[in-house]
């Protein structure tokens, strides 16, 4: 073990770091929840409803995030590399940003319905979120690395299964829709979608090199 590592694990760490963190997946968690209301939702004053609902979701997210970056200016020993602290946090919070922003766009550019294809990857970033949120969990005890690479590997599954589904999108868009402008506004919400999948991944390449230096 190396010098700093061992002098890690003999001094005291600050468990806010976790607390915020599995706070920060739980609004994930919510707000993946919301979007699958909203992807059902034929009312509009239903859809504004929960459009407006993930965005205080977002400002959750945020105000979240900051706590992450405020605790980590002021403390000097943390329970792994600043910079992966940092870059989990700022990868979370992208997640609710493309959520967000693919919720807002839909009702900003009146769209009347999902398409069958964005309500699929509205299922896979929900399914993709509840494995982050796992692991996010298994963090406070990094010895649990087999629970957490299956973690790793099952947000990669979907991913990959989300790269499918949006490239068939792609292709049934342009191949079907003659309304250039709908077609530009519905190209934008799945795109929105299919990079939340990406930043899911992200987090969890974040996480797999936190583990990968504590093993």
């Amino acid at each position: 073990m190396k010098l700093d590592r061992f002098i890690k694990v003999l001094l005291p760490h600050d468990e806010t770091f976790f607390s915020l963190f599995e706070e920060s997946a739980q609004n994930l968690v919510a707000a993946a929840s919301i979007m699958k209301k909203l992807s059902a939702a034929k009312i509009k004053t239903e859809q504004e409803k929960f459009v407006r609902e993930i965005r205080d979701c977002e400002h959750a997210g945020d105000s979240i995030t900051h706590k992450i970056f405020s605790e980590l200016n002021g403390t000097f020993v943390t329970p792994f590399d600043r910079e992966d602290i940092h870059l989990l946090a700022y990868s979370l919070d992208e997640i609710m940003d493309q959520i967000d922003g693919s919720a807002r766009r839909f009702y900003l550019y009146k769209l009347k319905e999902w398409p069958a294809d964005s309500i699929r990857l509205i299922e896979i970033i929900a399914k993709s979120i509840a494995e982050l949120q796992r692991g996010i969990t298994l963090l406070r005890n990094l010895q649990q690395a087999d629970e957490l690479q299956k973690v790793f590997k099952t947000v990669n599954e979907y991913e990959n299964e989300a790269d499918t589904v949006f490239e068939e999108a792609m292709v049934g868009l342009f191949g079907n829709e003659k309304d250039p402008f709908q077609l530009i506004k519905l190209k934008e919400v799945y795109v929105g979608l299919e990079t939340a999948t990406d930043s899911c991944e992200d987090v969890a390449n974040v996480l797999e090199s936190i583990v990968i230096k504590h093993a």
